[in-house]
């Protein structure tokens, strides 16, 4: 066993919020070491050259929610990191080769949806007006800890002064925000908690402006739209602004590494070390407290500090010895949902799909955002009932985006790449397993894309699918939930990653929580990184 080394803060996992949380440590002067598992930093948010001249975003493909604070404080403009503005933003084709095009271009929604309702043209602001008043609310709570208001028993853990004090006021200030909603406010609640299914029916009358806004809502969990709390993605719509204006979803030019690359210079100039393929098999403890981790070459690291960005199961479960933890901490831990129904369809083609909904010739403004395949509230369901039994989709939900038709910076010129995110694909199959029905599952993706545009086989150069077991086995999220455990109600503020502790701590002293799986949650923001970092330093 090679002599251990020692730092203020060793970070298991070199993900975007694991880069954060370093970056904000270093730049208070604590000496940070991350170790990534990887040969590639930036867990989901990578870049990878799959075939030569390609460099794909193999996960994550878009960027909206990513604090503007953490770019800001980081200078991560300056380390290189541009976000390119999508604009239309959402392309939905229908079978019968009508169309609805949508994005932040003035007067473009009203348009398109008066072609299928004059009713549903004159709501449609009204609907993103309140949106976004319950989004202004919402998020400031993202870029602080989570309070931890429950009654906790006595001997769960002992909460000072000073983190009560601290919670009361944050719980104060939302207090105080909610209620400047006024009238909005029992709508306000049901988009926090209900479903989304009866919001939209409410709001809207066409199917497919239905189905469009509610593709949102189930992308990445394993719910149907009937399920209370779907609502709350909603509001995701309007959330975040770093793809260029308040809710616009970007693309980061280079690919989603971008991010990651310039999270990693800004990390490397503030003094972090950063060591790829270094794989964390144990956090060592002694006393109650953590001491460092083992890594898989033999040879421990000596850390003040212990934060995790991996997930709960890998992190309590995975890396600690049952015995290193209280009983209902451990049992708490065991009941994380991490249900998972999300495939991912990498693409390299010769030409850009080319839809019977709307011709186009080389890139046409249609291909610059998301399409969508899910034409109708009734094709969303039934995808799901496919799934609830264990069966991936034999209709697939297809989400799916060209970042070339704005970044020449990616693929070979005159060719493409294309995203396609897949709902449903169960990570438990009722019958056989994943590794043996991948390229089937992948071919009828294609085939149901074909449908709307038969260009798309024939100009397919390269492919990879990515089942929710590649997502497991590749990026270390348990079951392929993309966002380290559901965001489901008991799962999300002051229930996450469990009751009792939502503030990046844990039953161990000093080990925290630095990723998704603590609040706010998944999705490319780097709030979780960051509101570790504040609480790590707020102890240290």
């Amino acid at each position: 066993m090679s002599p251990a080394s020692t730092y203020d803060c060793v970070i298991i996992g070199g993900g975007h919020n694991g880069l954060v949380c370093a970056a904000y440590l270093a730049k208070a002067g604590k000496k940070v070491l991350v170790l990534e598992r990887r040969h590639v930093l930036g867990g989901c948010s990578v870049t990878e050259e799959l075939w030569p001249g390609f460099k794909v975003s193999t996960a994550a493909y878009v960027i909206s929610l990513f604090l503007p604070q953490i770019t800001r404080e980081l200078k991560l403009k300056q380390y290189g990191l541009k976000v390119l503005r999508r604009s239309p933003s959402s392309f939905t084709p229908l079978p019968d080769g009508r169309s609805l095009l949508m994005g932040p271009e003035p007067g473009l929604n009203q348009r398109e949806i008066a072609k299928f309702s004059r009713r549903d043209a004159e709501a449609y602001p009204k609907y993103e007006a309140l949106l976004e008043r319950v989004a202004q609310i919402i998020e400031p709570t993202l870029s602080r800890a989570a309070p931890d208001p429950l009654p906790l028993p006595k001997n769960w853990r002992k909460i000072g002064l000073g983190k009560r004090l601290r919670d009361a006021k944050k719980l104060w200030n939302l207090h105080q925000a909610l209620a400047g909603l006024g009238d909005d406010m029992p709508e306000a609640i049901e988009l926090l908690t209900g479903a989304a299914r009866p919001i939209l029916e409410r709001w809207f009358e066409s199917d497919v402006l239905r189905a469009t806004l509610a593709t949102d809502a189930i992308i990445g969990s394993f719910t149907p739209l009937g399920a209370p709390g779907s609502a709350y993605v909603l509001l995701h719509h309007v959330m975040g602004s770093s793809g260029g204006a308040r809710g616009v979803w970007g693309y980061v030019q280079g690919g989603m590494g971008g991010l990651s690359d310039a999270l990693e210079q800004a990390c490397i100039d503030l003094g972090v070390e950063i060591r790829r393929e270094s794989e964390v098999l144990k956090i060592v403890t002694s006393g109650g407290r953590a001491r460092g981790v083992a890594l898989g070459d033999g040879s421990q690291v000596q850390a003040a500090v212990v934060a995790s960005s991996v997930d709960p199961h890998l992190t309590f479960e995975r890396m600690l010895d049952e015995d290193d933890l209280p009983e209902t901490f451990r049992k708490a831990v065991a009941r994380i949902d991490y249900s998972s129904a999300s495939a991912k369809v990498n693409l390299a083609l010769s030409e850009p799909p080319n839809f019977t909904a709307m011709p186009s010739t080389g890139v046409a403004p249609h291909h610059h955002g998301t399409m969508h395949i899910g034409p109708s509230i009734e094709y969303l369901e039934r995808a799901f009932d496919d799934a609830k039994y264990g069966r991936p989709s034999e209709r697939p939900i297809l989400e799916m985006t060209m970042p070339t038709s704005v970044d020449e910076t990616i693929a070979p010129e005159g060719q493409h790449l294309v995203s396609i995110f897949v709902q449903y694909a169960p990570y438990n199959l009722a019958e056989g397993d994943w590794d043996s029905i991948r390229e089937d599952f992948g071919d009828r993706c294609i085939e149901t894309l074909a449908e709307y545009a038969p260009n798309v086989p024939g100009a397919i150069l390269h492919r990879q699918v990515l089942t929710p077991l590649d997502l497991e086995r590749i990026y270390g999220l348990t079951g392929g939930n993309i966002f380290q455990g559901a965001m489901t109600l008991g799962q999300l503020f002051s229930l996450r990653p469990v009751a009792g502790w939502a503030d990046h701590r844990t039953p161990i002293s000093n080990l925290y929580l630095c990723g998704a799986a603590s609040h706010p949650g998944g999705g490319v923001m780097g709030a979780c990184g960051k509101n570790a970092a504040e609480e790590i330093l707020r102890d240290m």
